[in-house]
This record gives structure tokens, sequence and C-alpha cells, in this order.
């Protein structure tokens, strides 16, 4: 049994980005992370350009300027001005190459086509220069960066359509336990509606990997067996949930011995989550995580999401975590790390009813985890504790 820190770093040690790339339309490729540096084809901006709405002018000894012409955003004329001579200019235009500064419209008084400034002007006041966020060739964005609405925009404004990314990971999502029905029929007895399917999909649709299979499997050996044989050979990343702890009808830990899978780690000192196994058969990952929904909820938040972060190119990836005062007192109880379900908000958190493995109700209500390390026993109210923020779509 490892603890919770030496199972990530294991996590982090043994996976690697992918080697696969493909070529994805930048208005298509939403939180993809970049598999090679991209270098601007331009200029960022492409000519000298007007950072307020005013007067560009070619500055001389005077106050007053003489109004010549006019230029809009798009226009693309370039008035010749002499000295005190100006140009009515708008926000984003061209500056005319013989213009030497801009001045803002509230610091004139307009005479006819005359214009008046206030106080002397300084050399390249209100011009954004040539290249001032990037120049032609320099890097625009590196190997590994996450493409964020704000990175997809800057792109998009120096005429890039398509960029190579990361490939993402082809998944299994396989599910165990003859206990489980579909929903949607009538419930017999000893029977529970099957939920981990929906709640992990959604959790990788959530993250943007949508390239899941999902499967179903009942407690026998041969057909787990046979299942997960083919998951590994047809995927890169298996999760699995149930089966792996040490019952008469948990056969997943013996079906991937006997194919071979190298385990990596199995147990973390932790609650929920404790039987979780995770796996490598060559270049493929494999977490078996708890049959119960709220511990392969956390499981997967914790450990899986590290893994899907790395695969694809996010080799920063850490969970953002922050320090909160905690709104009542906790008591640990037991020998392990917890994670509690939580609500965090303007750097408090309150701990929410219904901590147990089995339940999701409070996880719905939760958007983020409390991290109470193995040390910890006793917190009290107003103490700073340790708050991972879920990765969970905002309303």
């Amino acid at each position: 049994m490892v603890t919770v820190e030496k199972a990530l770093e294991l996590v982090r040690k043994s996976i690697i980005p992918t080697n696969q790339k493909e070529s994805k339309s930048v208005l298509k490729a939403l939180n993809q992370t970049l598999f090679e540096d991209v270098f601007s084809p331009i200029n960022m901006p492409p000519f000298r350009q007007s950072a307020m709405d005013g007067y560009a002018v070619h500055l001389h000894d005077n106050l007053v300027y003489k109004v010549i012409d006019e230029v809009k955003a798009g226009d693309g004329h370039n008035p010749d001005l002499k000295p005190g001579e100006a140009t009515r200019i708008f926000t984003g235009a061209a500056v005319p190459d013989s213009a030497n500064a801009v001045v803002i419209q509230e610091k004139v008084l307009v005479n006819g086509n005359e214009i008046r400034v206030e106080n002397q002007i300084k050399l390249n006041d209100n011009i954004r220069p040539l290249g001032e966020q990037v120049k032609l060739g320099d890097m625009a964005l590196k190997k590994g960066t996450k493409l964020t609405p704000a990175a997809i925009g800057f792109l998009s404004s120096l005429g890039i359509t398509d960029v190579s990314v990361y490939k993402k990971p082809s998944i299994a999502l396989i599910v165990t336990g003859n206990e489980l029905m579909e929903a949607g029929k009538p419930l017999s007895y000893g029977k529970v509606y099957e939920s981990n399917s929906g709640l992990l999909r959604s959790a990788l649709l959530d993250l943007g990997f949508s390239n899941v299979s999902v499967h179903r499997v009942e407690d026998s050996y041969d057909k787990t067996l046979g299942l997960l044989d083919k998951a590994v050979e047809e995927n890169d990343l298996i999760i699995i949930s149930g089966g792996i702890s040490v019952g008469d009808y948990d056969f997943v830990g013996k079906a991937l011995g006997e194919l071979k899978v190298e385990e990596v780690f199995y147990k973390v000192k932790q609650k929920p989550g404790k039987p979780l196994f995770f796996g490598k058969k060559e270049d493929k990952i494999i977490f078996a995580l708890p049959g119960n929904p709220a511990s392969a909820l956390t499981c997967f938040y914790i450990y899986v999401n590290c893994a899907l972060q790395i695969m694809n190119g996010n080799t920063m990836h850490l969970s953002t975590k922050n320090k909160a005062k905690l709104t009542s007192s906790y008591n640990k109880k037991g020998e392990r790390a917890e994670f509690l379900k939580a609500y965090y908000e303007n750097g408090q958190v309150t701990i929410l009813e219904g901590q147990s493995s089995a339940m999701l109700q409070t996880y719905a209500l939760a958007n983020s985890l409390v991290y109470l390390p193995l040390e910890s026993v006793e917190i009290n109210k107003n103490d700073d504790v340790t708050v991972i923020t879920l990765p969970i779509l905002k309303g």
C-alpha cells in the first residue's frame, strides 16, 4: 500500500506524452495541447496601430495642428503628413508612416480643420508598435500549451487556421458486477441501477476526451479476461470500475495478472478509494477503480485525470489546489488520508454531509475536495485546509 503522494509520483513517472499527433482546425482544438511550437507568420500588430481614438500627428514645436485627412480601422491609405499636420484616427487604425504620435481626442480642442492640444505630446504616444505582441518568425505558442479560448483567439489573430495537437487517447471504460441493471428497466430485488459508466464517461467528456467505448461484464473470470484482453489490445487507456477487491467474485486482479499487466501500485492509504490499481502493459495504461461510485469518481479526479493530462502533452498538470478556511470542525478517523466532498467559495470551504463512498448525492452538490493528509487528525473551524478544485463544467 502506498501513500497518496507516492501514488501520484508513480503515475507521473510512469506516463509519458503520446508520440501521436493530428492536425486540427484551430477553431475545433479547444482544450487540446500543442504538439509542436507555433511560430508567427506575421508581425502582430502587422502595422503601427492607434491605441486610441484621436489624432495622429507629425510633431512640431507648436500646439496647433492642421487636420488634413481621416483614417478609420481597416482603411488602407497612408496619408503623408508634414510637420504640424494631423489626421483624424480611430482605435485599431493604421498610423501613417509620417505620423510619430497619437493624441487622444479628450486632450484636444477642435476649431474647424485645426486642433489645439493641451500639452506637448511625447514621441510615439498611443502608438502600438509593429510586432508589439509577437514578431514575424518568433515563437507564438510553445509545444505543450493548452489551447484555451484565449489561445485560440490569439492564433486566429495571426491568421493560423490549423495546428498540430496531441492525439487524444482511445479509452475503454469497463464496468463489472452481476448486481448491476440498466436504467429504465424495472429494478429486480437484489439489483441496483448501474451508474458508474455514465458517471465516468461524463467526467471524461467534461475533460474533452470523447473517444470512449463503454463495456459491461458480469462477474465471470473467463468473460472478464476476454474483455480485458481485447480492451488492452485496442485502446491506449483502460478504466475498470469494480471487481478489483479480493472477494470471491472479484476477478479483475487475477485477469490483469494473467494478461501480464505490470502492477505499478495496488491500494492507496486514502479514504475513499483504498482498493485502487494502477498498471501498465507496454505503452498501455490501466486503472482499476473501486466499484463504489463516490470512490470511483474521487480516484478518477485525482489519478486518472493526472494521467490523461500527461498523455495529452500537458506535462505540467497539477490539480488546482487552494488553501481555504474551514467553516466547521472535523475529526478525521483512522490512519488514512481523506478526500472529503466539499463546497468552496470566497476563500472558505464547507465539508458536506454524506461522505459515504457509495453516495453520489453529496458529490452532485460539491465543487471541490478537501484533502486531509495522513498526519491530520482533528481540524478546527477556521483552520487552513487544502482544497482541490474539481474540473467540472461551470454553469
